[in-house]
Parts: structure tokens; C-alpha cells; sequence
């Protein structure tokens, strides 16, 4: 069993949190992304630990688990809704995990932590059948909203799933 510590990231936290994102990018999505994806995200690092220092400067969840040795070993973000027909107003932006972390119960801890119960939505890859479990188990549906990525993300297709309110 994994021992972890939830916090809030901080700007100093940039670079281990884009390294570990970087990985679980790897980890998740080898298959579905090319090995050219990969080697220009793997240059950027420098660029998007930039970019990351600014976000992780926000109020908003900017969520980070560290492992017993103080490594990254996950994150979440959420915040208000980017999409302007939003079906929410919270959405989970990310939600990522090492692989060596799964089946210890840090994504679900990271979920709570990000958005808690509130009604919220977010956007999972249509191909990622182990996010969209995860999602269905914590109360996500499919409202039948799907859309391509950009073009750096080689167009893979999402869909958007929604936590509606709880009575």
C-alpha cells in the first residue's frame, strides 16, 4: 500500500510536477500517440515548467500527492468551467497518476480533494477505457458531447462526462 500526501502545488513545485506529468503522459498514452509526440513534449519540458510555474500560481485546485519520498506521484486541477455551454460551472481539468500509484485509491483521493461532491464535467480521451471507468465509478456520465484535440495532440478524440448535482 502507498502512502501519499495531498497539497496544494506551489510555483517552485513546476518542474516536478511537469516531469511527473510528462511520465504519465508516457504511461498512458504510448499507444495511442506517436513516438515524435513524445520527443517534442520531452523537449518543451523547459518551456511548460514556465507555462506551469504561472498556472500553479492560481487559488483553483492545483493539486499535487507526493509518495513517502517526496516525489510527484500525481495531480489534479480543476477550476471554473472553460467551455462557455459548460454544463457545470466546476470542471476537473486533469487528473493524472503514475502507474505505479494506480489501484491505490490516489485518484479517487485526488477527485475528492479537487471538486470534493460538487456537480462538475471534464474531458477524457473517447480511447482511455481505464479513465472512463474510473470517471463512471465516481458518478461521471457521458452527455454525449465529443470533439478532436489540436493538432500537437495528433486530433485523438474526447468526450466530455458530467457529475450532476447530488440530493
Amino acid at each position: 500500500m502507498m502512502d501519499f500526501h495531498i497539497r496544494q502545488a506551489a510555483p517552485e513545485d513546476a518542474e516536478a510536477v511537469v516531469l511527473m506529468h510528462t511520465l504519465a503522459h508516457e504511461e498512458c498514452y504510448a499507444h495511442q500517440l506517436s513516438s515524435e509526440f513524445f520527443r517534442t513534449r520531452r523537449a518543451s519540458i523547459p518551456e511548460r515548467v514556465e507555462q506551469r510555474r504561472q498556472f500553479l500560481a492560481s487559488p483553483d485546485p492545483r493539486l499535487i500527492a507526493l509518495d513517502d519520498s517526496n516525489e510527484v506521484v500525481g495531480l489534479a486541477d480543476a477550476g471554473p468551467g472553460l467551455d462557455a455551454d459548460g454544463p457545470e460551472p466546476l470542471e476537473v481539468y486533469a487528473i493524472y497518476i503514475l502507474r505505479r500509484a494506480y489501484g491505490s485509491g490516489l485518484g479517487a483521493a485526488l477527485l475528492q480533494a479537487a471538486v470534493s461532491d460538487s456537480p462538475a464535467y471534464l474531458w477524457v480521451l473517447e480511447d482511455n477505457p481505464r479513465a472512463r471507468a474510473f470517471y463512471l465509478k465516481h458518478g461521471f456520465r457521458p452527455d454525449g458531447a465529443r470533439k478532436l484535440l489540436p493538432p500537437e495532440w495528433e486530433e485523438l478524440a474526447v468526450i466530455r462526462m458530467v457529475r450532476p448535482g447530488r440530493t
